[in-house]
């Protein structure tokens, strides 16, 4: 085949994936969720809604490395996961094998959850997610059903008294009023019965067709089961289950039928991000969620990125959808660095940081914010300086974030909306890049207030002139508030009453 005419396929065949791609990011945002029906659980996610704000933390024994989480010991093929540390790193075997000699040396010796926990709850976050379990099978806790954990023996850090590493961060954020979510990797490429040491390792899925060798994915299924509940019996109480790998589901014959149909395009376009092989792993969420909730009643249940009513919230990962979502819906954003510990990570700034979060709440999510330890059990001071400015801002703002639904049409320009269950309405002034003092009026075109309604800004006590325009209003700043804001980045003015 001549060039242009390669040229030309594959430029086709990127335009079709994309064109899939968006559709089905369009079907996930829109149809793929199924109601809750269970009150308890109802009405614990109505109050998870209401908090908005919360830290995620990924930690294992990866931070070693600086490397992203235990992605490496997968073997498809991804740019941005290659093997490069160890001192083998070309021979796949022999790194999975460092890689996972890592238990041996990690000794966060400086560990120190009630830090962290205290940070969180200046920043403003009421819930937080930690990694009890990775993809690597590196247990967080002191799980009975694996040696491949935090307090084994020959894990350096075993005869810390803080071994037990997830129970002292649940306890430490439950000493701060915050809810407790578990993050737990339903694969797990560490155990024999899910990466069989008979058959080598072809992608992120199971080893071995679990149909064909139904006792051996029996006994994965209760490894997993067991893991979990010894998280939902031993550790306190647990707000949230938050699952990973949504490759590990039950999967409809015809499901696995059409992903084979588009293996074609898949590898000629080379888009090896996308899973090579589509394997029906039923992990029976139906059982284990219902085990799960009589030791946690009214958990929340996470399975991402899995159809079904197991999913009680949706998780954007790193983005933010352009638009309100009618279910919901929480965005686990990095705040520096990548998801794992990243040397000298870079962390995005305070207006950066509040100008996403308020993005969000004004869509009707929740913000999950990543903060990934150190090796040695710290966070990087680029982290604490971000809490300290999310802190610093929430405490002139925060009535406009909490128990809060957006209000149609969620942002005008610069200006986002948010609305409280007294029905009053917030508007959030996004300054500009270096924009320290505030302008002399603002308009609002959406908007019609009432007569004698009352226009404040948060932090003052002070009324603000308005008047009406033939399209909305515009709001009068006094010189006092110009030079002086009553907090930087973005500022909140409250509308009493109005009419639409």
């Amino acid at each position: 085949m001549k060039k242009s005419k390669q040229r030309a396929l594959k430029l086709i065949i990127a335009l079709v994936l994309m064109q899939n791609g968006l559709m089905a990011q369009a079907i996930y945002e829109d149809e793929r969720y199924v109601p809750e029906t269970d009150p308890v659980v109802l009405e614990k996610l109505d109050q998870w809604q209401d908090k908005k704000f919360g830290l995620l933390m990924h930690w294992g024994t990866y931070s070693q490395w600086g490397i992203v989480e235990s992605w490496s010991l997968c073997p498809e093929d991804y740019g941005w996961c290659e093997r490069k540390k160890g001192e083998n790193p070309k021979n796949y075997f022999e790194y999975k094998k460092e890689y996972e000699g890592l238990k041996k040396t990690f000794n966060p010796v400086k560990f120190d959850p009630e830090k962290w926990a205290k940070a969180a709850k200046y920043a403003g976050m009421k819930y937080m997610v930690f990694t009890t379990k990775h993809h690597d099978g590196f247990s967080m806790f002191d799980s009975k059903y694996t040696d491949y954990k935090v307090t084994d023996p020959e894990c350096a850090f075993s005869t810390n008294p803080k071994a037990n590493i997830a129970k002292e961060v649940f306890s430490a954020f439950r000493n701060e009023d915050m809810w407790i979510g578990a993050y737990f990797s339903k694969p797990d490429w560490n155990t024999d019965s899910y990466w069989d040491p008979y058959f080598p390792p072809h992608d992120r899925n199971v080893n071995y067709n679990p149909a064909v060798y139904p006792e051996k994915w029996q006994k994965f299924v209760d490894f997993t089961h067991n893991q979990i509940l010894e998280l939902m019996t031993d550790y306190g109480k647990v707000d949230i289950l938050w699952l990973d790998g949504g490759w590990v589901a039950k999967v409809p014959k015809d499901e696995i039928k059409n992903a084979y149909d588009a293996k074609f395009l898949e590898n000629k376009s080379g888009n090896g991000f996308i899973k090579h092989r589509v394997v029906d792993q039923d992990i029976k969420m139906d059982e284990l969620v219902a085990k799960a909730r009589k030791k946690q009643p009214g958990l929340i249940v996470v399975d991402r990125a899995v159809h079904g009513k197991n999913q009680n919230y949706l998780t954007p990962e790193n983005r933010i959808p352009e638009k309100t979502l009618p279910y919901p819906w929480e965005s686990c954003i990095i705040s520096g660095g990548g998801w794992s510990y990243t040397p000298d990570a870079k962390y995005m700034s305070g207006r950066k940081g509040i100008h996403t979060l308020v993005d969000v709440v004004a869509k009707g999510g929740n913000l999950l914010l990543n903060v990934a330890p150190s090796p040695e059990g710290e966070w990087q001071q680029g982290a604490y300086d971000l809490l300290q400015e999310f802190g610093d801002w929430m405490d002139v703002n925060s009535a406009a974030i909490y128990e809060t639904k957006p209000i149609e049409p969620f942002k005008e320009n610069n200006i986002c909306m948010t609305q409280n269950k007294k029905e009053n309405v917030f508007l959030f002034y996004l300054a500009e890049e270096g924009e320290d003092k505030m302008p002399s009026e603002i308009i609002v075109k959406s908007i019609n207030p009432k007569k004698g309604t009352k226009i404040s800004m948060l932090g003052s006590n002070k009324r603000l002139k308005w008047v009406k325009q033939n399209e909305g209003f515009k709001i009068m700043i006094p010189r006092s508030l110009r030079k002086n804001p009553t907090s930087k980045y973005a500022w909140t003015f409250k509308i009493e009453e109005i009419n639409r």
